[in-house]
């Protein structure tokens, strides 16, 4: 199989990889196809670097934008970069989000490795880093080991299975402390907080409720959304990143002309007005919160953000439960101070930042996100 350049998300060199292979139930009526091939036909690399890589393509990142680069061209050695043309300046004018997702694409990479008996040896930012915006040089350079001492992690089970659960979720069925407990304990080595108080969930779902109000009734912010809407199966076919707004509801409403992206970016229109209301409705079903906190804000701090919160997501994969992070009221730009001010009073008042934040419940399956190819550059062995 032969995939355009135009398909590929890497920069560095040619070749492809892509995700590893799932079976799933996406495949319906105007469903994507082309970009759910890479859950369909891959997995089965016999190079280590480039079967782990086809796992960690899978990892979660905001707005599925998929920002990661890597260089393969050093033997044993990944050299992982950030895509400049997958950042989210508005949004998240630090690039903090986007490092965060780097992050989870590291751990990915290192359970898969972990599974063929390798240990990863990361170097974080091995040129140094600006910590006020991502730039060309490298993320991290991961070298793999053959390690008869590696141990399988249980959390690769649930690699393929793994998703950001963003619809409704149960009111009427309650998550246990049991079951929080066990979030914790996936992430070990970073401040792990959680609440099931009713009092704690009312708040949050207002101030979540708020905070999404706040980035989509500002016009740069929710442009910066607007602009990687992948509206019906075409578009998402076309370009398998940003915001999936696929399926029947949304097919059906492209074709009678009731949604595009000119009525989505239009807060007069009945479009805006049903987004906002669906939202709200999401917020409303959450039953109960995680999150995670730093002491300090480095660059460090947010790949190891990143490597936990996906562990975080993984185990609650395990267990059937839903997690949909909301980090609007995480964000660093001047119209969300208030709600940035409220939650990090709230969640962190000794100091240091929240990372991740997101509701929790148990809801309905999900299919796939559309994924990219990795084009990567290769030296023949």
């Amino acid at each position: 199989m032969t995939i355009s350049r135009r398909k590929a998300i890497a920069l560095v060199g040619g070749g492809v990889i892509l995700a590893a292979a799932a079976t799933t139930g996406y495949r319906v009526t105007r469903s994507p196809q082309a970009a759910v091939k890479p859950w369909e036909l891959a997995g089965t690399y016999a190079e280590p670097r480039q079967k782990a890589l086809s796992f960690a393509l899978l990892s979660p990142n905001p707005h599925n934008l998929q920002p990661w680069l890597v260089d393969l061209s050093e033997p044993d050695t990944v050299v992982l970069y950030a895509n400049p043309d997958k950042l989210l300046p508005e949004t998240d004018p630090m690039s903090r989000q986007i490092t965060i997702g780097l992050g989870a694409f590291l751990e990915v990479m290192r359970i898969a490795a972990a599974q063929d008996g390798f240990r990863v040896d990361l170097d974080y930012f091995p040129d140094g880093f600006d910590a006020k915006a991502l730039d060309t040089r490298p993320i991290a350079r991961a070298v793999f080991v053959k390690d008869a001492a590696q141990d399988p992690d249980p959390l690769f089970a649930h690699v393929l299975t793994r998703r950001s659960n963003k619809e409704p979720y149960d009111t009427s069925r309650p998550v246990s402390g049991s079951t929080v407990e066990v979030l914790k304990a996936a992430s070990s080595d970073l401040a792990f907080g959680s609440t099931l108080d009713a009092e704690d969930i009312a708040y949050f779902r207002d101030l979540t409720t708020k905070a999404l109000f706040v980035e989509l009734n500002t016009p740069r912010t929710h442009m910066e959304s607007v602009e990687v809407f992948r509206i019906g199966h075409k578009e998402v076919d076309a370009s398998p990143d940003g915001i999936d707004l696929s399926g029947p509801m949304f097919e059906s409403l492209k074709l009678a002309g009731l949604f595009d992206r000119e009525q989505a970016a239009d807060p007069t229109s009945m479009s805006f007005q049903a987004g906002l209301d669906m939202v709200a409705g999401y917020c409303e079903t959450a039953m109960g919160y995680v999150w995670l906190t730093t002491a300090t804000n480095t660059r460090i701090d947010q790949l190891n953000a990143g490597r936990n919160w996906v562990r975080v997501n993984l185990a609650a994969t395990g267990m059937g439960l839903g997690i949909h992070p909301l980090s609007q009221a995480l964000q660093e730009y001047p119209e969300m101070a208030a709600h940035y001010r409220d939650i990090h009073a709230r969640l962190a008042p000794e100091g240091g930042t929240v990372q991740m934040f997101g509701r929790i419940g148990y809801g309905p399956d999900l299919p796939p996100s559309p994924r990219w190819s990795l084009e990567h550059k290769i030296v023949a062995s």
